[in-house]
């Protein structure tokens, strides 16, 4: 058995295992699109976790969980005669060969850039597709990921700083107006200033090839690994974060910061 084939008979296998599932276990035969969302949405977070931590154990398994929920909807989707698993491939076949014509065509692509491009541009073409170039960034993600998706899809049409380093100038006017806003106590406008100089920040790390994201998780990541030290070496000294000065935390937490340097 080939390698091909081996993966085949194992999608099949998943195929075959759904179609059980589905017909004879009671919680999954009650299952529904919206039912599962929450789930789809938990899965998905948990590869993105795996991802971060470089598991590799862990993405094989959580892409097996996030599988399940595509075979799952699928076959809800063939129980409503509406679509199946083959017209869920053959979608998505369609769709990167009509996107590459550099691969599948006789276009021509130099770098990676010139493929982002060429990618916005087909997709405002294609039937029930992007009717704006801002269409396909979902209103649901998350704000800081959905700030950086508009940003480079605009990005692809053109809209873009001549140079990444003007992009400063941008955040240092952000910056004052909103320092403007907090001497005004003004709270809607300090909110709206604090967001457009988010947005600039995020076009900033766009602009110099940082995943904002991951970037701000790595941030999330060190804070809790050295708070919590903090914390434990209090609760070894027998007192309570809420009895220490500030003074005496920031040592604790220099001393976490040495441990992580391995000085």
């Amino acid at each position: 058995m080939t390698a091909k084939e081996a993966r085949m008979e194992a999608f099949a296998r998943l195929l075959d295992i759904m179609d059980e599932l589905r017909l004879k276990c009671p919680w999954d035969r009650r299952q529904t699109n919206e039912s599962l969302r929450a789930n789809t949405i938990e899965e998905t977070y948990e590869l993105c976790d795996a991802i971060m931590r470089d598991d590799q154990d862990g993405i094989r398994k959580e892409l097996g969980d996030l599988l399940l929920h595509i075979v799952f909807y699928a076959k809800i989707g063939e129980e409503k005669h509406a679509f199946d698993i083959r017209d869920v491939c053959e979608s998505i076949c369609e769709k990167l060969i009509y996107r590459h014509p550099h691969v599948f065509g006789d276009a021509q692509a130099e770098n990676s850039h010139q493929v982002e491009q060429s990618w916005e541009q087909l997709k405002l073409k294609e039937k029930n597709g992007n009717k704006t170039v801002l269409d396909g960034v979902p209103v649901s993600l998350p704000s800081l990921v959905k700030a950086y998706r508009i940003q480079d899809k605009a990005r692809n049409v053109g809209f873009d700083w001549d140079t990444r380093e003007q992009v400063w100038d941008k955040v240092e006017e952000e910056l004052r107006e909103l320092k403007t806003e907090i001497a005004r106590m003004d709270a809607d406008r300090m909110e709206a200033e604090f967001g457009d100089l988010l947005f600039s920040l995020i076009n900033a790390a766009r602009l110099y090839k940082i995943n904002p994201d991951n970037a701000l998780e790595r941030t999330n990541r060190k804070f809790i690994q050295r708070f919590n030290y903090l914390e434990a070496q209090t609760i070894r000294q027998g007192r309570s974060l809420k009895e220490m000065t500030l003074a005496e935390m920031d040592a604790i937490w220099d001393e976490a910061k040495r441990l992580e340097a391995g000085e």
